[in-house]
């Protein structure tokens, strides 16, 4: 018998080749979900979602007051974590993997992801770096300079795709934002669900729902996840915002009005 055609919610025919293409070159996958706010309660209470389980974060972006780095497709970010450790990215996105230097690829910390949700993907490339738990708090306040969270191979990235004439002492500091994320493993899942809440300083809100697989698992693990979420009556229609665009989004406004 012939072998199935692959199919993902909601994209294009003519997108699917690409798709299989830049997941054949990726490291991981990442299929998310942000849930309608009027839905919230409904898919915590389906999901069995207790925020009491939740890990506390508080995430911070980069940028200019145009959000000069967004324009050109750069994602700069630091992170605390409660109970772990702080840490930093440069990401950039999109990108081809095929197109990547060696010296990026092979570089530790560094990752190739393709992220799909109903009707649209990004293929992203980001260089992570793992800090002590006091190292964001120490620059957020101004008693170390920006530049200490970031690598020489980030800096150097950085430095590679980011608009000319700009650095990193360039950029406003855009945060923070509260967050809530949950690890679970609902009953008829059978893989990590990852819940993130992320709490806007306006009262505003999102919920994102992920979950992780390798590259050559991502169409199987879409139409599972879809058949879960769309049996636990969780909505797969609302509005496919994603958490750093509305978070730039908003510090980006709160900085023109200052």
């Amino acid at each position: 018998m012939p072998r199935a055609r692959p199919t993902a919610p909601g994209i294009p025919d003519e997108e699917i080749g690409r798709l299989v293409a830049l997941l054949r070159d990726a490291d991981s996958a990442e299929l998310k979900l942000s849930v309608p706010a009027a839905d919230l309660r409904a898919t915590a209470t389906a999901l069995e979602l207790d925020p009491l389980d939740a890990q506390i974060r508080h995430v911070f972006f980069f940028d200019t007051p145009e959000l000069a780095l967004d324009g050109h497709g750069l994602v700069v970010r630091a992170r605390r974590s409660q109970k772990r450790g702080d840490d930093t990215v440069v990401k950039l996105r999109p990108v081809v993997p095929s197109e990547l230097p060696d010296r990026v690829r092979q570089t530790p910390g560094f990752k190739v992801e393709v992220d799909a949700m109903p009707g649209r993907f990004v293929c992203s490339g980001s260089m992570t770096r793992e800090l002590p738990a006091t190292a964001v708090r120490d620059v957020v306040s101004g008693a170390k300079p920006m530049r200490k969270l970031f690598s020489k191979e980030q800096r150097a990235f950085f430095d590679e795709h980011a608009p000319d004439g700009i650095g990193l002492g360039d950029l406003a500091l855009l945060g923070p934002i509260f967050v809530l994320k949950l690890k679970s493993s609902p009953a008829g899942f059978p893989r990590k669900l990852v819940s993130e809440l992320w709490l806007y300083p306006d009262g505003s809100h999102i919920l994102e729902l992920s979950t992780k697989c390798k590259p050559d698992e991502a169409f199987d693990v879409a139409a599972e996840s879809r058949a879960f979420l769309t049996e636990r009556g969780v909505s797969l229609d609302g509005d496919q915002e994603t958490k750093t665009r509305a978070a730039l989004d908003f510090f980006a406004r709160r900085l023109a009005a200052i």
